[in-house]
């Protein structure tokens, strides 16, 4: 994997930023998938809790790509944008980038992935997304 160098997404704030620590990477430096999966699930959470006015659940992830690892002291920025809104249901793309060597403003892609959000009420029932996009 040669890591292509971007920028971070002009006129976007990130949806969550955060700084791995050692304990969320394995013994060779790379983050542990799961832990960037984690992070995406909860990004990814945002807009659809904020379009659904409400507690939703993850339903599907769609797609998940990782393009390049992530290391410990990365800064890592996580942007979600919701693509499509169903009946019940709020589809989110969620892309990530890592900045890393801040004197060098090294900024890769990490991370592409696709995951679908149900509105649920109280009983955990799913319910009728009734936010106006």
């Amino acid at each position: 994997m040669t890591a292509e160098m971007t920028n971070l997404p002009e006129g976007k704030e990130p949806t969550l930023r955060v700084i791995p620590m050692p304990a969320d990477a394995n013994y060779t430096g790379d983050i542990f998938g799961g832990w960037i999966m984690s992070q995406v699930d909860l990004a990814g959470s945002v807009p659809a809790i904020r379009l659904a006015r409400g507690r939703v659940a993850t339903v599907a992830v769609n797609s998940f790509s990782f393009r390049q690892p992530v290391l410990v002291g990365d800064l890592v920025s996580f942007y979600a944008e919701v693509i499509k809104v169903g009946r019940t249901s709020i589809t989110v793309e969620v892309t990530v980038y890592a900045q890393r060597r801040p004197e060098e403003r090294e900024c890769v892609k990490v991370t592409e992935a696709v995951l679908t959000y149900v509105a649920v009420d109280n009983q955990r029932r799913p319910r009728v997304v009734s936010a106006q996009q």
